[in-house]
């Protein structure tokens, strides 16, 4: 791949990643509009590791805590907050997990890569966030994120296997019908995300495994790194805006972006 090819994917992703505007949808785009051969699992791989960087390095003192109580919650424990925010997390990555492995293991996840699909997911989901950013109270703070909220909001992210549904977006559509304010319901919502990372990672990396070289892995370290970097400001500029500014602004993205994509799927 060349340089530009892989600044290009590595930007994309790490921008698109933790705003409600779908880092998949955008990555199946590129190849699709431009004429660009797609990136490959390697490159997809590369970048999500550095998107998870981005997010452990903003939520470190958080992902701190969960770490912490990862043994607590294996064994049942639930009586400290870092319990259960460990299971929390769990809980809310199983749904996701099953789902998604059985998508892959039957073809589907490949067969809705269309542009049809991420225009439809894209204008739709992106109105019910304008919907339930706009009637839901902010009356619940991340410290009230309990076992029944981490079901639910779970499986409000089975639907981010939909390309173009964008995984933050409706994650954070969930947590805004529950009533959390949108900063913390968006700083929840980017935790689910580690989790979730790195179960796709994993995944792919079976077949990456197969195919990995010297070439492809300085083409993969290349694209992480500018990954981790795009990806980092992404979600430093969110969480700022999010404390005067409501989720509107990336509806409106959506909504142009999904008429468009749903013009040209059906001219």
């Amino acid at each position: 791949m060349s340089l530009f090819h892989l600044i290009l994917v590595a930007i994309i992703q790490g921008i698109t990643e933790f705003l409600p505007i779908s880092s998949s949808g955008h990555l199946i785009l590129l190849p699709s509009l431009t004429g660009l051969d797609d990136q490959g699992q390697a490159i997809d791989v590369a970048v999500h590791v550095g998107t998870l960087g981005a997010v452990v390095l903003y939520f470190w003192s958080d992902v701190k805590q969960a770490i912490a109580g990862v043994p607590q919650a294996l064994t049942g424990r639930t009586d400290t907050p870092q319990a259960r925010l460990a299971l929390g997390l769990i809980v809310a990555t199983i749904p996701t997990v099953i789902v998604g492995l059985l998508l892959y293991l039957t073809g589907l996840s490949a067969a809705m890569r269309s542009v049809a699909v991420i225009g439809w997911t894209m204008l739709g989901f992106g109105l019910l966030l304008y919907w339930m950013d706009q009637k839901g109270q902010q009356t619940k703070e991340a410290g009230d994120w309990g076992l029944r909220d981490a079901v639910i909001m779970g499986l409000w992210q089975v639907l981010a296997l939909i390309p173009g549904t964008s995984r933050s977006g409706i994650t954070i559509t969930g947590a805004r019908q529950l009533g959390y304010t949108r900063e913390d319901g968006a700083r929840i919502a980017m935790l689910m995300s580690i989790p979730t990372i790195l179960a796709s990672g994993v995944l792919l990396s079976v077949d990456v495994v197969r195919e990995a070289n010297t070439e492809l892995a300085k083409d993969g370290a290349i694209a992480a790194v500018f990954a981790f970097v795009s990806a980092l400001l992404a979600l430093t500029l969110m969480m700022r805006l999010l404390r005067s500014v409501s989720f509107t602004p990336y509806v409106i993205y959506r909504v142009i972006l999904g008429i468009i994509l749903l013009v040209i799927a059906y001219s």
